[in-house]
C-alpha cells in the first residue's frame, strides 16, 4: 500500500502540470496527424479511383458489340485487350449479357462484384463504382453498360454490362505508410513537448517551492524570512503579498514580545521591591498576632485580617519571583538522588497534612535524581490545590513501571474539574470561579508546578476520574537529567 505522502508527491503539482501539458500536446498532435492522414488517404484513394474509372469508361465507350452475342468466346480476347490497358493498375475485366458470362481471367464470374453494384450499373447509363474489401484486400470495382452500333451514327444499349476489378494493394501500402509516418511524427513531437513542459513546470514550481520554504522558516520562528520577487505575474503578486504579510507579522510579534518582556520585567522588579517591606510587615504582623488576644474584639479581628492578607501578599510576591525566573530562563536544577517516597512524606509532614485528610500509596525503594526543593513545591502545590478546591480524602499514589518513569498521581474526592476549565487549568492567574478571586491561592501555583515538572524533563496532566474527583498526573523520566534552565 502506497503511503499518503508518496501518493501526494507522485501526483503533485509538477506531475499534474506535465500531464496537462502532455495531454494538450497529445491532443494537438493526434488531431493534426489524424487530419493529415485522412486528407492524404483520401487524396491517394481518390487519385487512383478517378484514374481507373475514367480509363475504364473510355475503354468501354470505344467498344461496340454486334447483337445478338453467340457466346463468351468472342468476348474474351476483347476483355483481355481492355484489361491490359488498365490504369493505374492491371484490371480483371468481366462481361455479363443475360446468362452469358466472360472474363479476362481464369474465372468467368467475380466474387468481389456485389449485387448493389449490379443494380447501380443497370440504373445508371454512365456506370458506377464501389470500393470493396475482401479477405483483407481492398478492391475497386467498376461497372459500365455498353452500346450496340448499327451504322456510323446509330447506337443503342446492348444489354452487355462490363465490370472491371482492380486490386488496390499499392494504395493500401501507401495509406499504411502514411499512418506510420503520422504516428512516428506524433511520438517524437510528444517527447519534444516534454522540454517546454518541464521548463514551464519549473518556472511555476520554483516560486511555489520558495514560498513553501519561506513558510516553514517562518513556522520555525524566523520571522525575517522574505521571498525574492521575480517578474510581474500572479506568482510575483503572491510573493509580494507574502513579504508584506511577513513584515506585518514580524512587527506585531516584535511588539508583543517587547510588551511581554516589559510586563515580565515589571512583575519581577515589583516583586523584588516588595520583598523588603513585606519582610518588615510580616515581622510586625507576627507581633500583632501574638498580642491579638489582649485586644478588644474589633481590633483583634482587624489585626488578624491584616496579618492574613499580608501573608497572602507574601505568597503572591514569592510566586511572582519564582515565575519570573522561569520566564527569564534563569531557573536551574540542583539535583540529588533521593528516596521519592521519603521526600513526599517529609513534604506532607512539614505542611501538617498527616491528620487523615491525605492518604498515601508510597512504595519504598524508588529512587530518582530530583531537585528536592522543586519536587517539594510540586507535591505541596498539588496536594494543597486538592484540599482547597476538592474534598478530602486526597490520595497521593507513587509508581515506577519498569523503572523507566516516575508516575505521581494526586486525586481528590470532590466534584472534579469542569470541562470548560480543563484547557486553562495551568494558565497563570486563571480561576474558574470569580467568587474565588480572594482565595488563599495566588493563581500561579499550578503554573509554577508545571514549570518545575518541565524542568525535570517531565509532563503534568489534569483530568477527572470516572468515579468522581480530579486527578493530576506527573510523569518524570528516570535516569534522565532535567531540562535545565
Amino acid at each position: 500500500m502506497i503511503p499518503g505522502s508518496l501518493r501526494a508527491r507522485a501526483f503533485g503539482l509538477r506531475t499534474r502540470l506535465l500531464l496537462a501539458f502532455l495531454v494538450v500536446a497529445a491532443v494537438s498532435a493526434g488531431t493534426t496527424a489524424a487530419l493529415t492522414y485522412r486528407e492524404a488517404r483520401n487524396a491517394v484513394l481518390q487519385t487512383a479511383q478517378d484514374t481507373a474509372v475514367s480509363s475504364f469508361r473510355d475503354q468501354v465507350q470505344q467498344t461496340a458489340f454486334g447483337l445478338p452475342l453467340q457466346g463468351p468466346e468472342g468476348l474474351e480476347d476483347l476483355l483481355r485487350s481492355i484489361a491490359r490497358r488498365g490504369r493505374p493498375h492491371p484490371w480483371v475485366v468481366f462481361a455479363e449479357y443475360g446468362s452469358v458470362r466472360a472474363s479476362s481471367g481464369e474465372n468467368r464470374e467475380s466474387t468481389v462484384i456485389t449485387p448493389e453494384l449490379r443494380r447501380a450499373a443497370r440504373a445508371n447509363p454512365r456506370g458506377s463504382f464501389q470500393r470493396v474489401v475482401k479477405d483483407g484486400t481492398p478492391y475497386l470495382t467498376m461497372a459500365m453498360p455498353t452500346v450496340a452500333r448499327f451504322g456510323p451514327d446509330t447506337s443503342v444499349p446492348s444489354g452487355v454490362i462490363m465490370y472491371a476489378v482492380m486490386p488496390m494493394t499499392d494504395e493500401q501500402v501507401n495509406v499504411e505508410a502514411l499512418m506510420l509516418a503520422a504516428r512516428d511524427g506524433a511520438l517524437p513531437g510528444l517527447v519534444i513537448a516534454l522540454i517546454p513542459g518541464l521548463i514551464a513546470a519549473r518556472s511555476v514550481l520554483r516560486p511555489v517551492r520558495e514560498l513553501r520554504k519561506a513558510a516553514r522558516s517562518m513556522g520555525s520562528g524566523q520571522l525575517d524570512t522574505r521571498i525574492k520577487v521575480r517578474g510581474s505575474d500572479e506568482l510575483a503578486d503572491l510573493a509580494r503579498t507574502f513579504n508584506e504579510s511577513a513584515a506585518r507579522l514580524e512587527r506585531t510579534v516584535g511588539e508583543l514580545r517587547e510588551a511581554g518582556e516589559r510586563a515580565r520585567r515589571f512583575a519581577s522588579d515589583v516583586s523584588h521591591e516588595l520583598r523588603t517591606p513585606l519582610a518588615g510587615m510580616l515581622a510586625v504582623t507576627e507581633v500583632l498576632d501574638e498580642d491579638a488576644d489582649h485586644l478588644d474584639a474589633d481590633t483583634a479581628r482587624a489585626v488578624r485580617l491584616v496579618s492574613a492578607e499580608t501573608g497572602k501578599l507574601a505568597v503572591l510576591v514569592e510566586d511572582l519571583i519564582e515565575i519570573s525566573r522561569f520566564d527569564a530562563r534563569a531557573a536551574d536544577l540542583n539535583t540529588d538522588e533521593v528516596d521519592v517516597a521519603e521526600a513526599i512524606r517529609k513534604t506532607l509532614l512539614s505542611r501538617h497534612w498527616t491528620d487523615g485528610r491525605v492518604v498515601t500509596e508510597l512504595p519504598d525503594g524508588i529512587r530518582a535524581r530530583l531537585d528536592p526543593r522543586r519536587f517539594d513545591l510540586v507535591i505541596a502545590n498539588l496536594v494543597g490545590n486538592a484540599l482547597r478546591h476538592g474534598e478530602a480524602p486526597v490520595t497521593v499514589r507513587l509508581t515506577a513501571p519498569e523503572e523507566k518513569a516516575l508516575i505521581l498521581e494526586v486525586t481528590d474526592s470532590g466534584p472534579g474539574i469542569h470541562p470548560d476549565v480543563l484547557p486553562h487549568i495551568f494558565d497563570r492567574f486563571y480561576k474558574a470561579d470569580a467568587a474565588r478571586t480572594r482565595s488563599a491561592g495566588s493563581g500561579l501555583g499550578l503554573a509554577i508546578t508545571q514549570e518545575n515538572v518541565k524542568l525535570h524533563g517531565g509532563t503534568i496532566t489534569a483530568g477527572n476520574r470516572a468515579g468522581g474527583g480530579a486527578v493530576f498526573t506527573v510523569v518524570i523520566p528516570l535516569h534522565a537529567e532535567g531540562a535545565g534552565g
